[in-house]
Protein backbone atom coordinates (compact mmCIF):
# COMPACT_ATOMS: atom_id res chain seq x y z
CA UNK A 1 0.00 0.00 0.00
CA UNK A 2 2.79 2.38 0.26
CA UNK A 3 4.60 1.34 -2.54
CA UNK A 4 1.37 2.35 -4.36
CA UNK A 5 0.83 5.31 -2.54
CA UNK A 6 4.78 6.47 -2.87
CA UNK A 7 3.90 6.31 -6.70
CA UNK A 8 0.85 7.49 -6.77
CA UNK A 9 2.68 10.59 -4.61
CA UNK A 10 5.74 10.26 -7.11
CA UNK A 11 3.98 10.41 -10.84
CA UNK A 12 1.38 13.58 -9.43
CA UNK A 13 4.62 15.18 -8.94
CA UNK A 14 6.04 14.36 -12.14
CA UNK A 15 2.99 15.22 -14.06
CA UNK A 16 2.83 19.08 -11.85
CA UNK A 17 6.05 19.69 -12.92
CA UNK A 18 5.78 18.63 -16.78
CA UNK A 19 2.21 21.37 -16.24
CA UNK A 20 4.14 23.88 -14.83
CA UNK A 21 6.66 23.21 -17.69
CA UNK A 22 4.17 23.50 -20.60
CA UNK A 23 2.68 26.34 -18.38
CA UNK A 24 5.87 28.10 -18.53
CA UNK A 25 6.60 27.45 -21.74
CA UNK A 26 3.94 28.67 -23.47
CA UNK A 27 3.97 31.68 -21.12
CA UNK A 28 7.40 32.79 -22.78
CA UNK A 29 6.14 31.82 -26.32
CA UNK A 30 3.35 34.31 -25.62
CA UNK A 31 5.50 37.05 -24.84
CA UNK A 32 7.97 36.50 -27.60
CA UNK A 33 5.33 36.58 -30.08
CA UNK A 34 3.67 39.91 -28.44
CA UNK A 35 7.52 41.20 -28.71
CA UNK A 36 7.74 40.34 -32.32
CA UNK A 37 4.19 41.78 -32.92
CA UNK A 38 5.61 44.89 -31.53
CA UNK A 39 9.02 45.04 -32.74
CA UNK A 40 8.35 44.12 -36.52
CA UNK A 41 5.90 46.89 -37.82
CA UNK A 42 8.44 49.26 -35.91
CA UNK A 43 11.79 47.97 -38.39
CA UNK A 44 9.38 47.15 -41.25
CA UNK A 45 8.56 51.32 -40.87
CA UNK A 46 11.91 52.53 -40.42
CA UNK A 47 13.57 49.98 -43.39
CA UNK A 48 10.68 52.11 -45.73
CA UNK A 49 12.01 54.66 -44.74
CA UNK A 50 15.59 54.24 -45.36
CA UNK A 51 14.88 52.17 -48.42
CA UNK A 52 13.44 55.39 -49.99
CA UNK A 53 15.12 57.79 -48.58
CA UNK A 54 18.83 56.41 -48.84
CA UNK A 55 19.41 58.26 -52.51
CA UNK A 56 18.92 61.62 -50.92
CA UNK A 57 21.66 61.14 -48.08
CA UNK A 58 24.92 62.94 -49.11
CA UNK A 59 27.43 65.63 -47.88
CA UNK A 60 25.70 68.14 -49.61
CA UNK A 61 21.75 67.43 -48.29
CA UNK A 62 23.08 67.75 -44.44
CA UNK A 63 25.52 70.76 -45.01
CA UNK A 64 23.83 72.98 -47.72
CA UNK A 65 21.02 75.47 -47.39
CA UNK A 66 17.75 74.69 -49.42
CA UNK A 67 17.10 75.98 -52.96
CA UNK A 68 14.50 76.23 -55.70
CA UNK A 69 11.68 76.57 -53.09
CA UNK A 70 13.19 73.29 -50.66
CA UNK A 71 12.92 71.44 -53.95
CA UNK A 72 17.06 70.98 -54.26
CA UNK A 73 20.05 71.78 -52.28
CA UNK A 74 20.62 70.67 -48.63
CA UNK A 75 18.45 70.62 -45.20
CA UNK A 76 21.08 72.52 -43.02
CA UNK A 77 18.85 75.02 -41.37
CA UNK A 78 16.14 72.54 -40.18
CA UNK A 79 18.97 70.68 -38.63
CA UNK A 80 20.38 73.35 -36.50
CA UNK A 81 17.04 74.65 -36.08
CA UNK A 82 16.46 71.29 -34.59
CA UNK A 83 19.82 71.32 -32.43
CA UNK A 84 19.03 74.46 -31.38
CA UNK A 85 15.12 73.75 -29.61
CA UNK A 86 16.24 70.51 -28.17
CA UNK A 87 19.59 71.95 -26.54
CA UNK A 88 16.98 74.92 -25.13
CA UNK A 89 14.10 73.09 -24.23
CA UNK A 90 17.25 71.08 -21.99
CA UNK A 91 18.51 74.19 -20.59
CA UNK A 92 14.75 74.88 -19.33
CA UNK A 93 13.23 71.43 -18.48
CA UNK A 94 16.02 69.48 -17.10
CA UNK A 95 17.06 71.71 -14.02
CA UNK A 96 13.31 72.73 -13.39
CA UNK A 97 12.07 69.08 -13.73
CA UNK A 98 14.97 67.58 -11.17
CA UNK A 99 14.19 70.08 -8.89
CA UNK A 100 10.94 69.37 -8.80
CA UNK A 101 11.20 65.71 -8.32
CA UNK A 102 13.21 66.21 -5.47
CA UNK A 103 11.44 68.53 -3.63
CA UNK A 104 7.96 66.17 -3.99
CA UNK A 105 10.28 63.72 -3.05
CA UNK A 106 13.18 64.60 -0.74
CA UNK A 107 11.71 67.68 0.74
CA UNK A 108 7.58 68.01 0.64
CA UNK A 109 5.24 65.59 3.35
CA UNK A 110 3.15 63.29 1.55
CA UNK A 111 0.14 65.69 2.07
CA UNK A 112 -3.50 66.44 -0.11
CA UNK A 113 -1.74 69.29 -1.72
CA UNK A 114 1.75 66.80 -2.85
CA UNK A 115 -1.10 64.50 -4.27
CA UNK A 116 -3.05 67.21 -6.05
CA UNK A 117 -0.06 68.31 -7.61
CA UNK A 118 1.17 64.52 -8.70
CA UNK A 119 -2.14 64.18 -10.38
CA UNK A 120 -1.94 67.28 -12.32
CA UNK A 121 1.34 66.45 -13.56
CA UNK A 122 0.31 63.11 -14.87
CA UNK A 123 -3.30 64.86 -16.04
CA UNK A 124 -0.38 67.38 -18.16
CA UNK A 125 1.56 64.45 -19.81
CA UNK A 126 -2.00 63.50 -21.37
CA UNK A 127 -2.63 67.20 -23.18
CA UNK A 128 -2.35 67.03 -26.86
CA UNK A 129 0.77 68.90 -27.98
CA UNK A 130 -1.20 71.44 -29.81
CA UNK A 131 -2.99 72.57 -26.80
CA UNK A 132 0.76 73.23 -25.66
CA UNK A 133 1.38 75.17 -28.91
CA UNK A 134 -1.57 77.22 -28.48
CA UNK A 135 -0.55 78.19 -24.90
CA UNK A 136 2.81 79.23 -26.16
CA UNK A 137 1.41 81.30 -28.82
CA UNK A 138 -1.03 83.15 -26.25
CA UNK A 139 1.46 83.14 -23.45
CA UNK A 140 5.32 83.39 -24.97
CA UNK A 141 4.73 85.14 -28.23
CA UNK A 142 1.97 87.57 -27.95
CA UNK A 143 1.68 88.51 -23.88
CA UNK A 144 5.58 88.23 -23.18
CA UNK A 145 6.25 89.55 -27.07
CA UNK A 146 8.92 86.98 -27.44
CA UNK A 147 7.37 86.83 -31.10
CA UNK A 148 8.05 83.58 -33.44
CA UNK A 149 11.29 82.65 -32.23
CA UNK A 150 13.61 79.67 -31.19
CA UNK A 151 13.16 81.03 -27.28
CA UNK A 152 9.44 80.91 -27.07
CA UNK A 153 9.91 77.55 -29.02
CA UNK A 154 12.12 75.81 -25.84
CA UNK A 155 9.95 77.41 -23.35
CA UNK A 156 6.82 76.34 -24.26
CA UNK A 157 8.16 72.38 -25.53
CA UNK A 158 9.83 72.58 -22.39
CA UNK A 159 6.24 72.77 -20.23
CA UNK A 160 5.44 70.00 -22.65
CA UNK A 161 8.53 67.94 -21.49
CA UNK A 162 8.40 68.47 -17.60
CA UNK A 163 5.61 66.08 -16.98
CA UNK A 164 7.71 63.49 -17.96
CA UNK A 165 11.01 64.53 -16.52
CA UNK A 166 9.22 65.14 -13.18
CA UNK A 167 7.02 61.51 -13.17
CA UNK A 168 10.02 59.53 -14.56
CA UNK A 169 12.81 61.26 -11.68
CA UNK A 170 10.67 61.04 -9.21
CA UNK A 171 10.37 57.18 -10.04
CA UNK A 172 13.98 57.13 -9.62
CA UNK A 173 14.67 58.82 -6.96
CA UNK A 174 12.35 56.42 -4.82
CA UNK A 175 13.96 53.63 -6.36
CA UNK A 176 17.13 54.24 -4.01
CA UNK A 177 16.87 52.57 -1.08
CA UNK A 178 15.78 54.70 2.31
CA UNK A 179 18.97 53.16 4.22
CA UNK A 180 21.64 54.77 1.91
CA UNK A 181 19.99 57.98 3.07
CA UNK A 182 19.98 56.91 7.00
CA UNK A 183 23.38 55.85 7.00
CA UNK A 184 24.72 59.33 4.90
CA UNK A 185 22.61 61.61 7.90
CA UNK A 186 23.91 59.48 10.94
CA UNK A 187 27.81 60.14 9.35
CA UNK A 188 26.27 63.39 9.62
CA UNK A 189 25.92 64.45 5.94
CA UNK A 190 23.06 66.97 6.23
CA UNK A 191 19.99 66.62 3.92
CA UNK A 192 21.31 68.43 1.09
CA UNK A 193 24.93 66.66 1.07
CA UNK A 194 22.72 62.93 0.99
CA UNK A 195 20.54 64.11 -2.22
CA UNK A 196 23.86 65.83 -4.13
CA UNK A 197 26.29 63.09 -3.26
CA UNK A 198 24.17 59.28 -2.56
CA UNK A 199 20.88 59.49 -4.19
CA UNK A 200 21.36 61.57 -7.35
CA UNK A 201 24.17 59.53 -8.44
CA UNK A 202 22.63 56.38 -7.38
CA UNK A 203 19.24 57.65 -9.56
CA UNK A 204 20.49 58.80 -12.60
CA UNK A 205 19.74 55.72 -14.72
CA UNK A 206 16.23 56.53 -14.45
CA UNK A 207 16.73 60.47 -14.36
CA UNK A 208 18.81 59.85 -17.86
CA UNK A 209 15.81 57.92 -19.27
CA UNK A 210 13.28 60.45 -17.93
CA UNK A 211 15.72 63.22 -19.34
CA UNK A 212 15.82 61.80 -22.74
CA UNK A 213 12.47 60.50 -23.35
CA UNK A 214 11.27 64.57 -23.31
CA UNK A 215 13.61 65.61 -25.04
CA UNK A 216 13.39 62.96 -27.85
CA UNK A 217 9.69 64.07 -27.53
CA UNK A 218 10.53 67.86 -28.02
CA UNK A 219 12.81 67.01 -30.97
CA UNK A 220 10.14 65.38 -32.84
CA UNK A 221 7.15 67.82 -32.23
CA UNK A 222 5.29 69.88 -34.47
CA UNK A 223 2.75 71.70 -33.40
CA UNK A 224 4.10 73.34 -30.51
CA UNK A 225 6.88 75.00 -33.03
CA UNK A 226 4.61 75.43 -35.36
CA UNK A 227 3.23 78.15 -33.49
CA UNK A 228 6.32 79.76 -31.62
CA UNK A 229 9.43 78.88 -33.46
CA UNK A 230 9.16 77.33 -37.07
CA UNK A 231 9.67 78.89 -40.08
CA UNK A 232 7.95 77.77 -43.55
CA UNK A 233 11.12 78.70 -45.03
CA UNK A 234 14.45 80.47 -43.66
CA UNK A 235 17.63 79.74 -45.75
CA UNK A 236 20.05 81.34 -43.21
CA UNK A 237 21.17 80.05 -39.64
CA UNK A 238 19.49 81.34 -36.34
CA UNK A 239 21.59 83.72 -34.72
CA UNK A 240 20.40 84.56 -31.54
CA UNK A 241 17.24 82.83 -29.23
CA UNK A 242 15.12 85.28 -30.43
CA UNK A 243 15.01 84.65 -34.19
CA UNK A 244 12.62 81.89 -35.65
CA UNK A 245 14.00 78.64 -37.36
CA UNK A 246 13.42 75.89 -39.47
CA UNK A 247 13.03 72.60 -37.78
CA UNK A 248 13.04 69.20 -38.93
CA UNK A 249 9.83 67.92 -38.01
CA UNK A 250 8.00 71.13 -39.18
CA UNK A 251 10.13 70.79 -42.11
CA UNK A 252 8.77 67.32 -43.30
CA UNK A 253 5.54 68.15 -42.55
CA UNK A 254 6.02 71.44 -45.36
CA UNK A 255 7.78 69.28 -48.10
CA UNK A 256 5.34 66.74 -47.74
CA UNK A 257 2.30 68.63 -47.56
CA UNK A 258 2.51 72.30 -49.02
CA UNK A 259 5.42 72.17 -51.41
CA UNK A 260 4.21 70.83 -54.85
CA UNK A 261 6.61 68.53 -57.29
CA UNK A 262 8.86 67.88 -53.66
CA UNK A 263 10.80 64.39 -55.14
CA UNK A 264 9.93 61.91 -52.35
CA UNK A 265 13.74 60.68 -51.89
CA UNK A 266 13.99 64.57 -50.03
CA UNK A 267 10.79 63.64 -48.33
CA UNK A 268 12.23 60.73 -47.21
CA UNK A 269 15.98 61.92 -46.68
CA UNK A 270 14.62 64.49 -44.12
CA UNK A 271 12.95 61.56 -42.38
CA UNK A 272 16.31 59.75 -41.82
CA UNK A 273 18.00 62.70 -40.65
CA UNK A 274 15.18 63.39 -38.38
CA UNK A 275 15.56 59.44 -36.85
CA UNK A 276 19.08 59.37 -36.84
CA UNK A 277 18.88 62.43 -34.67
CA UNK A 278 16.71 60.90 -32.10
CA UNK A 279 18.94 57.77 -32.34
CA UNK A 280 21.85 59.32 -31.68
CA UNK A 281 20.43 60.59 -28.65
CA UNK A 282 19.26 57.21 -27.52
CA UNK A 283 22.77 56.04 -27.94
CA UNK A 284 24.15 58.49 -26.04
CA UNK A 285 21.95 58.07 -23.54
CA UNK A 286 22.10 54.53 -23.40
CA UNK A 287 26.10 54.43 -22.96
CA UNK A 288 25.89 57.01 -19.92
CA UNK A 289 23.23 55.02 -18.33
CA UNK A 290 25.27 51.94 -18.63
CA UNK A 291 28.34 53.19 -17.21
CA UNK A 292 26.36 55.33 -14.60
CA UNK A 293 24.54 51.68 -13.73
CA UNK A 294 27.94 49.98 -13.62
CA UNK A 295 28.79 52.21 -10.55
CA UNK A 296 25.97 51.88 -8.78
CA UNK A 297 26.11 50.63 -5.77
CA UNK A 298 22.94 47.82 -5.32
Amino acid sequence: MNSLSSRFSSWRHTRGTRDRNLIQSLGFAALTAAALVTVFPIVLVVGFVFWNGAEAISLEFITQMPSDGMRAGGILPAIVGTIWLTIGTGVIAVPLGIGAAIYLVEYAQESRWTRIIRIAIINLAGIPSVVYGLFGLGLFVLLLQFGTSILAGSLTLAIMTLPVIITTTEEALRSVPNSFRVVSISLGGTKWQTIRRIVLPQALPGILTGVILGLERAAGETAPILFTAAAFFLPRLPSSMFDSTMALPYHLFVISTQVPGMPIQIQYGTAIVLLTFVLGMNIVATIIRSRARAKRQW
